[in-house]
């Protein structure tokens, strides 16, 4: 009798990147062969589209969050208006 595992929670957002950023370091490299730079490629592609999707659900909580008077307003993020 096996026991099926629990299923893996989806990586983090911070996972994804980290993933994304190693991936990049790898094409960098000037050894990388043209068929292995093309699934490179097509595979952060494929981080950055989930990255952004992320990013993109994020900031609609962010939006639905900010309540001003009882009534929620969508409020754009803007990461620079804190620096």
């Amino acid at each position: 009798m096996s026991k099926n595992p629990a299923p893996q929670p989806p990586p983090s957002f911070e996972q994804r990147l980290e993933d994304l950023e190693a991936l990049v370091h790898r094409l960098e490299e000037p050894d990388v062969p043209l068929d292995q730079a093309l699934e490179l490629f097509e595979k952060g592609m494929k981080l950055s589209d989930d990255c952004r999707r992320r990013l993109a659900e994020a900031e609609a909580k962010v939006e639905v969050l900010l309540q001003r008077g009882g009534a929620v307003e969508p409020v754009p993020f803007d990461p620079e208006e804190d620096e």
